[in-house]
């Protein structure tokens, strides 16, 4: 989200804030280190998902129940939603997106991956789904974010 959108250090600090987490910029260089180098620490689903629900308040606003409790747990389907609703997105939006990367995914099967997990038809979002889905978005916003149309 970092180089897609282009955010300093001190708006990724701000949106984890508004999310409800106070971080710092060792901890968040942790993060965003390489992975496999010695500084690289793996991001919590809990920090993520503060992130995430900070995202979706930047962008959005906050709602008058104060900040989410964030998730102990993310999939991709729960990934998935929360940047869906961040960016408020449609699903003809998502489609575009992933066709951006050349995958092609039907509203019947996007459907699906926002379904609650005992829906007879809930199907699971792969990693393929969401690391082509997180490549459209980078061909589509980082674009804009560096002055192209």
């Amino acid at each position: 989200m970092r180089y897609i959108f282009d955010f300093s250090d001190q708006l990724m600090l701000s949106i984890f804030k508004l999310g409800g987490h106070q971080g710092n910029k060792p901890e968040l260089a942790t993060w965003l280190a390489r992975e496999g180098t010695p500084e690289f620490v793996l991001c919590e689903d809990e920090n993520l998902a503060r992130f995430l629900n900070g995202l979706i308040i930047k962008n959005r606003g906050s709602k008058d129940d104060g900040i989410p409790d964030p998730e102990t747990f993310l999939n991709n389907n729960s990934v998935l939603r929360k940047l869906k609703i961040a960016l408020s997105l449609q699903a003809d939006d998502l489609i575009a997106i992933l066709k951006l990367n050349e995958f092609t995914l039907s509203k019947h099967e996007l459907s699906a991956l926002f379904r609650r997990p005992d829906h007879k038809n809930y199907r699971e979002c792969l990693d393929q789904v969401l690391r082509n889905f997180l490549d459209g978005m980078e061909k589509h916003y980082r674009k804009k974010a560096i002055g192209g149309k």
